[in-house]
């Protein structure tokens, strides 16, 4: 399922994920410490350069997998919200973003 940008909806279970060999940067997007669905994930390069967008689901969460480095991951959610994380991914490791919306 998609909503009119293309991004799949839906979400993902954040419960203890073994990064292995992959780098990964997850969060969760809440409103009034409810989690928000239908906020948007984007995940851009160190040149600002577009990624990777995911649409929360019923649990506010998101997901990507990416590569060692430096990243930015920008949220968008009704009401006018935007916020910018700079994030560093390393291979086995996890980035858990908290985002109050």
């Amino acid at each position: 399922m998609s909503d009119s940008c293309g991004a799949p909806v839906g979400g993902v279970v954040l419960a203890d994920v073994d990064a292995g060999n992959q780098a990964v940067i997850q969060g969760t997007v809440t409103r009034e410490g409810k989690p928000l669905s239908g906020a948007y994930a984007r995940l851009l390069n160190e040149s600002d350069d577009f990624v990777g967008e995911v649409a929360t689901g019923d649990e506010g969460t998101f997901r990507f997998f990416a590569a060692d480095g430096t990243w930015k991951v920008r949220v968008l959610a009704s009401q006018g919200f935007t916020g910018e994380f700079a994030v560093e991914a390393e291979v086995g490791k996890v980035v858990d973003l908290q985002v109050e919306a």
